[in-house]
């Protein structure tokens, strides 16, 4: 199966020239082939609030990627991050990725969209801008270096303890991708699109207030025009939890008119769970028109598309296995 199946983002501008202080060589790498088996995961003591944890993450990251000179691709470390939060976190996982050179990042991350895309197209679709640039064939070494730097700063700082586990309750804790974003927006760039995400605390508040037993029916819709990277649905998905309901008995709709809020919030519902029936979108909620059976379509769409890939690669598995039993059968010109 080819690298360039899924869908393609739209090209983006030209990067503005680097400042000056980002030509300075990097730093060469001490690691080597005897070292490079030594790498071992810290242990963080990760602060008591979950949300302290995740802004430290949050940090970290940043520190690294733009200590690292990563540039102005902000959908990069934000990719990395949702690559790594989208994996379960089983024994000596964390180990292995830190061992892990820059080149070979990519290629893990591609296999890990690709797993969740089998079972949501629609989801990592609206995510493409979260791992578009991992399918480069001629990937920026130097962006490589910076890839490398967020990844071993997201897993030293105990990310995968966040977001690994099995419960998705317990995934679910906090939300990391949201202060990674906000923190990555730049001040104007943020005021012109007026994002602000609502801080946990007051959206686990609204969310106890508002959804008890008797409103938390099974089959009832919840929908966020503004969705941003999906901190309502977190707070409600914990709460409904709490009562002791399901959250795939619910209907999610989200929309955002930011793509890669968008993209933030469609990986947050496979990490915090939500279910078969959530669909996020990314359109303006304010515009005439129903937005969501856009997305509705768009995800039948991204189904089948996954449907007609899938039975593609039945058949070309169906035909070399046929070829092989042939060959079998069939006497050799030696025996001959």
């Amino acid at each position: 199966m080819s690298d360039d199946f899924l869908p393609r983002a739209a090209p983006t501008p030209a990067a503005r020239p680097a400042p000056s202080w980002a030509k300075k060589p990097p730093p060469k790498s001490k690691a080597n082939a005897h070292t490079r088996s030594k790498i071992t995961a810290r242990r963080y003591h990760a602060p008591r609030d979950p949300q302290d944890h995740a802004r430290k993450i949050a940090e970290n990251v940043l520190d690294a990627w733009y200590q690292s000179f990563g540039g102005s691709s902000i959908d990069v470390p934000l990719g990395t991050v949702g690559a790594l939060s989208l994996v379960r976190n089983v024994p000596g996982l964390a180990d292995w990725i830190l061992n892990l050179q820059p080149d070979e990042l990519p290629r893990l991350f591609k296999e890990i969209y690709l797993g969740h895309w089998i079972k949501r197209p629609d989801l990592i679709n609206r995510a493409i801008r979260l791992h578009d640039w991992a399918w480069n064939p001629d990937p920026d070494t130097q962006q490589l270096r910076a890839v490398h730097a967020v990844t071993r700063a997201a897993v030293n700082t105990g990310l995968m303890d966040l977001t690994g586990h099995d419960d998705p309750g317990h995934r679910s804790e906090a939300d990391v991708l949201s202060p990674l974003l906000t923190g990555l927006r730049h001040k104007s760039d943020k005021k012109w699109r007026g994002e602000y995400h609502t801080p946990a605390c007051v959206t686990d508040l609204m969310a106890n207030m508002l959804v008890d037993k008797d409103f938390a029916q099974p089959g009832r819709a919840f929908r966020e025009p503004a969705i941003g990277s999906g901190g309502m649905f977190r707070s409600v998905a914990q709460r409904l939890r709490d009562l002791g309901l399901s959250t795939h008995d619910f209907h999610w709709y989200g929309n955002d008119v930011d793509s890669l809020s968008a993209g933030c919030a469609a990986v947050n519902a496979i990490i915090w769970d939500l279910g078969p029936r959530c669909l996020i979108g990314c359109a303006d909620s304010l515009a005439p028109g129903d937005d969501y059976a856009a997305t509705r379509a768009e995800a039948k769409e991204a189904f089948e598309e996954r449907d007609r890939y899938v039975d593609t690669a039945r058949t070309i598995v169906a035909h070399r296995r046929a070829f092989a039993l042939l060959d079998q059968l069939m006497p050799s010109k030696e025996a001959a």
